[in-house]
């Protein structure tokens, strides 16, 4: 075998030859399949517009899931079947979001005898009031309009007849209609989360060597940013939700609010949206103002609902989400809030990838780009 270092160097193809321009049916050869790329592609997101959410969802999870999915393979018995750990992986993910649903609704339909055994009771004797008094203004305005409208037998049980049967049964077709369609995507959005854990592999690789031949190695780090965008919004959204549900149950318990356990669900899962967690304590202040009577204990726990719910979304969600997406505090804001707005519930995980995408070409693109030019001149 010759010595490379003495063997007869190649000879190199002329500089003319390496710029010389396309051929014309080279470059229309080019631009047609461009072309017909970017119909197909447009073609397709039209025909599975219907299914995007539920594709999304499943890739945030995926991203999200995939460093702890990884360090799992050797214990999920991958071994001895290639989809195994990949469906008992989806498995134990659609148990995680399937069990505190089931809960939730298991304590709903406990409360419903005492819900109808309540409304048959205010309809025969009208709605009792007890806590007006304590009302440091407008109590005596307040109390006049109750007793007419409410304390009443005869009112009140106009104001139930209101929700008439017609309107109850459109309201519950309605709401069977659109269970209905949320079980199928989420049934959509498993099988989509389990082909993404089979084979993330190489649909990373094969991401990465696309943005790598269309944009060279800023696309790289421009995936990685987006990747790191993903993660850490899901982990700060799921943190502050947990850490405002516990905190406000807490409340409940101290408080006395009936079904403690079935408010700090609603709550945690109300929280997963900006300021959603107001609706749950809301209620939960309500219910504890009727059952209880105490207007005291009911504005403690709407105050301390308030104050958790506006500390936890206004200052630490954007905090850590823009740490972990090298995003800063206002970006971080307006990706949240303005992805909810213009995306829906995803958009919460949508805005901040964006945002993160264009501080990525800003930093590492144009500003490099400007450095440079500043140093040959």
């Amino acid at each position: 075998m010759p010595d490379r270092c003495t063997s007869k160097p190649r000879a190199e193809p002329a500089k003319s030859d390496q710029h010389e321009p396309l051929p014309s049916n080279s470059q229309a050869r080019m631009v047609a399949r461009t072309g017909l790329t970017m119909a197909l592609v447009l073609l397709a997101l039209w025909i599975a517009a219907d299914f995007l959410p539920a594709l999304g969802w499943a890739a945030i999870i995926a991203i999200t899931a995939w460093p702890l999915y990884v360090r799992c393979i050797p214990y999920l018995g991958e071994t001895r079947s290639p989809i195994l750990a990949p469906l008992i992986f989806t498995a134990l993910i659609a148990a995680i979001v399937f069990v505190p649903l089931a809960l939730a609704a298991h304590q709903i339909a406990r409360q419903g005898d005492a819900t109808f055994a309540w409304i048959a009771q205010s309809r025969e004797s009208g709605i009792a009031i007890s806590w007006v008094a304590q009302l440091p203004v407008a109590a005596e305005m307040v109390r006049q309009w109750w007793e007419k409208n409410l304390s009443d037998p005869a009112a009140a049980a106009s104001w139930f007849t209101s929700i008439n049967a017609d309107k109850a049964a459109e309201w519950t077709s309605a709401l069977g209609s659109q269970l209905l369609h949320r079980g199928f995507m989420f049934f959509l959005c498993l099988i989509a989360l389990f082909g993404f854990l089979r084979h993330g592999a190489w649909i990373s690789d094969r991401l990465l060597d696309t943005a790598d031949r269309i944009l060279g190695d800023p696309g790289e780090r421009l995936a990685s940013k987006m990747v790191d965008a993903v993660r850490g919004t899901v982990n700060g959204t799921v943190l502050v939700a947990v850490a405002e549900g516990l905190l406000i149950g807490v409340a409940y318990w101290l408080a006395g609010v009936p079904s403690p356990v079935l408010f700090t669900l609603l709550t945690i899962a109300f929280a997963m949206v900006p300021f959603g967690a107001g609706a749950a304590f809301s209620v939960a202040s309500g219910v504890l103002l009727i059952s209880d009577g105490n207007l005291w204990s009911a504005l403690g726990v709407f105050g301390w609902g308030a104050a958790v719910m506006l500390a936890g979304d206004h200052f630490v969600w954007p905090t850590l989400v823009g740490n972990a997406a090298r995003l800063p505090f206002l970006v971080a804001l307006i990706g949240i809030f303005g992805g909810l707005q213009v995306f829906g519930l995803i958009g919460l995980f949508v805005g901040p990838v964006i945002m993160a995408a264009l501080l990525t070409v800003w930093r590492e693109w144009l500003v490099r780009v400007d450095d440079a030019e500043r140093a040959i001149r």
